[in-house]
């Protein structure tokens, strides 16, 4: 299976990201990284620390760079690459217990033909 991952520099992403890592090892997926920007830092420094990351789980895996709008950005590229899965960290629980989503995971729900896989 081919997944895309999405990383926007804030903790709950680089936690997606392990935990994306050790489903695409135990399942054999080949899996690939678009950082982009949300948190406030710069995409080279994401990155950077995306890369770090990956070499510090012993897994390869490309990186893209998303620019502009990341959730049209993240839905065009798995679209034009034929992703079969949209990977992303997304969703926390307000004090009643409702999922509240980022703008950028609430536009790839909406917008994605293929599956998309909230990593909380």
């Amino acid at each position: 299976m081919q997944v895309l991952l999405g990383v926007g520099g804030g903790d709950h992403s680089f936690r997606a990201l392990a935990e994306t890592v050790e489903r695409a090892r135990a399942a054999g997926d080949d899996l690939t990284v678009a950082v982009y920007t949300s948190s406030g830092n710069a995409l080279s420094e994401i990155r950077e620390q995306v890369r770090d990351r990956l070499d510090g789980l012993d897994f390869e895996a490309p990186i893209r760079t998303i620019e502009g709008d990341p959730g049209s950005g993240l839905v065009a590229l798995a679209e034009d690459e034929e992703f079969d899965r949209i990977a992303l960290a997304g969703g926390t629980r307000s004090p009643l217990g409702k999922i509240q989503l980022d703008p950028v995971s609430e536009f790839v729900l909406l917008n994605a033909p293929m599956t998309v896989t909230l990593v909380r």
